[in-house]
């Protein structure tokens, strides 16, 4: 079951006209779709698919966001959006349309069940069964980039409070809902002790309230390795953008394929359900395709449509296939009887459907399942900002890349209430007290800070200083203290 901030209303809807904007893709994205509409269509689903056009096309046709004019129109009209995958062009002006329209629609959560299919799809991992539940907005993916120098690219990693209170509380509550026992997050706070800090600090703040859930916190790179190695001890794992897109992809694998994987995007009024993969176009027009994961996919937007029952029985007739070793070519393994291209596996599916599996765990339709409201952010207390200095960055060339003659400089502009603290390169203290042997890039980080709170006038001021000294600097971050407390990274002896 899945969650949205407005339950999806279906009293005053006939059954059989449920809109619901489709996109058929790229590559294998059409055959794929194609395949997954005729299982809809064949199982009695309620809904009435409304194409929407965008991706490689569009991007020919000279739309440099991947959309038809038409498109956002249509996906406000239905609020669900079925999606086959798209190819994003490579090269400079083409953005990612998936990134697009996670952060356009307000998609912050990603859900993604990964369960083993054993013995009939070959894993070594028989008993696993976890949700991965992903952070959709913020970290890395915000995309916010800079070239600053000659040799140094810089990306912003944001991550918000709300941000973190949303997925984190999400997790609970899809782990009540659904009758699991455990919520285990993981991000990388011994090294992002502010970014991925908050995230752990949300997540200790929000599993009090759920005392019936069992709450755990790892490390990233650990519990990755766990999860490859040992992935039947989670049951719902909750992370960061980045973090999570990654692990996803591992832990499908490791259940088998990536091939079988559905996800659901959701949002406080629109969700997006799509397979994990790509659009695959090497395999593109050969009818050898695995429709699985938008099968999956599909039938994670008909539990999001309240349409259980039917979810259920598609999601039987799927794994009686499986059982009765049905195949494409991508899960093939001992129990493999017939190996069947894209369509012929979904008329295999369709033969199944009102079947219940025998050996694998059936689907239960949840016929009292509703969407869950997920309580909005609360405001925070009123908290004490002041400015205390600033981190000035400098494109800075000198031959023997010398700190002790960058600090001079410097030290030579400062101001006496805002003195010359720190100068770090690639967050490497090297000045004062540096050693020989440390790497130097062009890029560096010099720290001006104050005992006491400080004006923008001061800061300005300091900055005409350093520029009349014919330094190139490239970028400013302030310094400020949050009811005392520092909100910067303290470098090595401060």
């Amino acid at each position: 079951m899945l969650t949205t901030e407005q339950p999806v209303q279906m009293t005053d809807t006939p059954p059989a006209s449920i809109p619901v904007s489709v996109v058929y893709g790229d590559g294998i994205g059409p055959e794929i779709m194609a395949a997954t509409l005729s299982i809809l269509e064949a199982a009695g689903a309620p809904v009435a698919p409304h194409e929407v056009r965008m991706g490689e096309a569009l991007y020919r046709e000279g739309f440099t966001s991947g959309f038809a004019p038409d498109a956002w129109d249509s996906l406000r009209r239905t609020g669900v959006l079925l999606k086959a995958p798209i190819t994003t062009p490579q090269g400079g002006g083409y953005k990612s349309l998936n990134v697009t329209l996670r952060k356009t629609l307000g998609l912050y959560a990603n859900v993604r069940p990964c369960r083993a299919y054993a013995p009939y799809v070959p894993t070594h991992h028989p008993e696993m069964n976890l949700v991965i539940i992903r952070e959709n907005e913020e970290d890395l993916y915000a995309g916010i980039e800079h070239r600053q120098t000659r040799e140094v690219m810089q990306c912003l990693k944001l991550i918000t409070r709300p941000g973190c209170e949303k997925i984190v509380r999400y997790a609970f509550e899809y782990a009540r809902a659904n009758h699991r026992s455990k919520v285990t997050a993981l991000s990388k706070d011994n090294i992002m002790k502010m970014c991925d800090g908050l995230f752990h600090t949300v997540f200790d703040e929000i599993s009090d309230e759920y005392p019936e859930i069992k709450a755990e916190h790892q490390i990233i790179d650990i519990g990755t390795a766990r999860v490859a190695a040992r992935p039947e001890q989670y049951d719902v794992i909750v992370t960061l953008n980045l973090y999570g897109d990654i692990l996803s992809d591992v832990a499908a694998e490791v259940a088998g394929s990536v091939g079988l994987a559905g996800s659901a995007n959701i949002g406080e009024s629109f969700a997006m359900f799509e397979a994990i993969h790509g659009s695959a176009p090497d395999l593109a027009g050969q009818d050898a395709a695995n429709p699985g994961g938008l099968i999956s996919a599909a039938a994670l937007m008909l539990e999001h449509l309240g349409q259980h029952a039917v979810a259920a029985r598609i999601q039987n007739a799927l794994l009686c296939a499986l059982e009765d070793g049905l195949h494409t070519r991508d899960i093939t393994g001992p129990h493999t009887k017939e190996v069947l291209g894209t369509h012929a596996f979904a008329d295999a599916v369709i033969e199944r459907l009102g079947r219940t599996p025998q050996h694998l765990p059936a689907v239960k339709a949840d016929v009292k399942a509703r969407a869950m409201p997920v309580r909005k952010p609360s405001t925070p207390a009123h908290i004490d900002k002041q400015l205390v200095g600033t981190d000035v960055f400098f494109e800075w060339t000198d031959s023997a890349r010398d700190p002790e003659v960058l600090a001079a400089t410097l030290q030579e502009a400062q101001l006496r209430d805002i003195p010359l603290k720190m100068i770090t390169n690639r967050g490497v203290k090297v000045w004062p007290g540096g050693l020989p042997e440390t790497f130097k890039s062009d890029h560096w980080r010099c720290r001006f800070q104050s005992d006491t709170p400080v004006t923008h006038g001061d800061l300005l001021a300091l900055l005409i200083r350093v520029h009349d000294k014919g330094l190139d600097f490239i970028k400013t971050e302030h310094l400020y203290t949050f009811d005392g407390v520092p909100g910067y990274s303290l470098g090595q002896g401060q």
